[in-house]
């Protein structure tokens, strides 16, 4: 735009993501054979990225924003998914201690 509001996006993000949300991803990868992620938009708050393992376990770290979120993916050489697919959804094995809890906040309501 003219107004120069156009460079306002990329004026706040540098071409590197915080060391410790690539670190925490790489690490996840590393201990799970590799995995790959979804990056979910949540507001105010930032972006939920949710990586799966090759192993099936899944995690979960958190970015200011889905472009932090993507470069830090990149820097950690995992795959981002566009969505969550039937394969890679087969692929979570959720443990007993997470479905425990979510039948507490079910039985809750």
């Amino acid at each position: 735009m003219a107004d120069g509001s156009d460079t306002t996006l990329t004026a706040e993000h540098s071409d590197q993501a915080p060391n410790g949300l690539v670190s925490g991803i790489k690490s996840f990868a590393a201990g799970h054979g590799g995995a790959k992620a979804v990056i979910e938009y949540v507001g105010k708050r930032g972006a939920r990225i949710v990586l799966v393992g090759e192993d099936g376990e899944w995690g979960d770290q958190m970015a200011t924003d889905t472009v932090t979120a993507r470069e830090a993916c990149a820097e950690a050489g995992v795959t981002v998914e566009n969505a969550w697919e039937r394969e890679l959804m087969d692929q979570m094995r959720p443990s007993n201690d997470l479905w425990r809890s979510m039948a507490r906040r079910t039985m809750a309501r």
